[in-house]
């Protein structure tokens, strides 16, 4: 028998300061990635396609953060809707990091690292796999299918903190 379900409001202020948080690095990003832009501009079109492998990524990670907290504060949620809203979720998200990986292959303008490679690809799928296990397990175990979400979208907040940082260093780095 499957336990009863908890109340969402119990994770509000978690979700207030992940979503809070995630918002306003958004915007951050966006001034990195002008910056980066900027860095880029003799490379040309290459640069585009750089910005799309490690930029656009780190835009949409913190955006999934935000996601993930508007749809666990939606008023009268239901466990299946709230079921399909997270498996959409972390499906598109792991969707998204393949394509991730495809473009980091594929761009010119910088030779990822291992270091790249874990928090580019690899740490996504776990974070958007963790909300796909957790959205299956929502019927069952829903406490701890609910950790496991609010797990996901923090790793996916540390993930967009961490690459925007990198971005960051790499174009100061590269100004010198």
């Amino acid at each position: 028998m499957a336990e009863p379900f908890p109340p969402l409001s119990e994770w509000g202020n978690y979700y207030v300061i992940t979503g809070g948080a995630a918002a306003a690095l958004t915007g951050l990003q966006f001034v990195v990635i002008a910056l980066r832009n900027e860095a880029l501009e003799r490379a040309g079109e290459a640069a585009e396609s750089a910005v799309r492998a490690f930029g656009t990524p780190t835009v949409l990670h913190l955006s999934a953060v935000l996601l993930v907290a508007a749809i666990m504060s939606i008023p009268r949620q239901s466990p299946t809707s709230l079921v399909v809203c997270v498996a959409v979720t972390g499906l598109a998200g792991l969707a998204f990091s393949a394509r991730v990986l495809l473009l980091a292959r594929r761009q010119r303008v910088y030779r990822p690292v291992l270091s790249d490679w874990i928090w580019h690809v690899a740490m996504p799928c776990v974070a958007y796999a963790s909300l796909m296990a957790a959205a299956l397990a929502l019927r069952w175990s829903p406490g701890l299918a609910l950790d496991v979400v609010g797990a996901g979208s923090l790793l996916l907040l540390f993930i967009g903190i961490r690459n925007a940082w990198d971005s960051a260093v790499w174009i100061a780095a590269g100004r010198h």
